[in-house]
């Protein structure tokens, strides 16, 4: 029999480099835009809105957006406005929509209700014909590009790689800006990282845990919902602080862990985190750093903001291997739609 083609979720991620090159450079004008009026608006805080790959970006907004800006980040419940109905007051407040496609209806009833309220809504979305586009006040495209694999994969690189331009700009961080220049070319060299090694530890593995923080925080929930979207394999994602709060009491020999660090003042955590599941018997895949007994999976060293970015990158390749090498389908995830309307 031939080779099997490569699947859509395959052939998208490896547009993922083009897609956010091209976002860049599509952006410029408006990423400035946006940037002053939050200058000129000194948000006092920054409610974020998003349902899932989207609300793994979220997570990363927050860690950049508070590390970078001091403003407070959160998520919010989209079900205080789209379900109870709740009329929240957020004067002085950025609401930051996250959405591929700009259609789920609890987030557009969120929006709408945080406009209501006096918020400033930004749009971080791929469709720019959408009903969330046409509700904020700006929109930062992600110029992604049409994605059909149900699982996102260049979308959810192409709304972080927005975040931390955006943030970048608000903030007059040049060291971030410098390192998104690089991003792409970056991102490719991440593609070609060979995690092989991941592949065979987790073929057969019922269950794991993926584990960040901070900025990976987020890159970890991502690689959790991509095990459930497209392997079958139930993953938990933790901080790497909140994973020794009970659940470290089910790690146990061959229990498989995920672990993603960027090289900042979270490492030394993560490693030594690392090195106490090898002491439990855990077989831990360690992404951006190395300890003793476990197996390090190949890295991009890059700024601390974007390694999360190039670790994902990594990891989508790695994940489409797996399915397919547990006998899943990446593009058709069970009991899956493209759009999710949740109301």
């Amino acid at each position: 029999m031939g080779q099997r083609p490569p699947s859509k979720m395959f052939l998208e991620a490896a547009e993922a480099p083009e897609a956010v090159a091209r976002q860049f450079a599509a952006n410029r004008v408006v990423v400035g835009k946006i940037a002053a009026r939050l200058q000129r608006f000194k948000p006092r805080a920054v409610v974020t809105g998003a349902r899932g790959s989207s609300d793994n970006a979220a997570t990363f907004a927050k860690y950049l957006i508070e590390t970078r800006s001091s403003v407070l980040t959160s998520s919010t419940g989209l079900s205080v406005s789209s379900v109870y109905a709740t009329q929240q007051q957020l004067d002085g407040v950025v609401f930051l929509a996250i959405s591929q496609s700009g259609r789920s209806p609890d987030l557009l009833a969120s929006v709408e209700a945080a406009k209501a309220g006096g918020a400033f809504v930004i749009a971080i979305v791929n469709d720019t014909a959408s009903p969330l586009a046409s509700l904020a006040h700006e929109v930062l495209p992600l110029h992604a590009g049409k994605e059909t694999s149900v699982a996102a994969t260049k979308t959810y690189l192409a709304s972080v790689a927005a975040i931390a331009d955006l943030v970048a700009a608000w903030t007059g961080d040049d060291a971030l800006s410098d390192a998104l220049s690089r991003l792409p070319d970056q991102m490719t060299t991440a593609w070609y990282c060979d995690w092989s090694a991941a592949v065979t530890r987790l073929k057969s593995a019922r269950d794991l845990y993926t584990v960040g923080r901070g900025f990976g925080y987020g890159a970890a929930q991502e690689a959790a919902l991509k095990f459930k979207e497209t392997c079958g394999l139930h993953a938990e994602a933790f901080s790497s602080a909140e994973v020794q709060h009970g659940p470290m009491a089910l790690v146990k020999q061959g229990f498989p862990v995920l672990m993603l660090s960027q090289r900042d003042e979270t490492h030394s955590g993560l490693e030594n985190l690392a090195s106490a599941f090898v002491t439990k018997g855990a077989d831990v895949l360690t992404a951006g750093f190395s300890v003793a007994g476990a197996i390090a999976l190949p890295s991009v060293e890059a700024h601390p903001a974007t390694e999360p970015i190039l670790l994902a990158q990594s990891f989508y390749r790695m994940i489409d291997t797996l399915a397919q090498a547990r006998g899943f389908d990446p593009d058709l995830p069970p009991n899956l739609n493209k759009v999710t309307e949740t109301i």
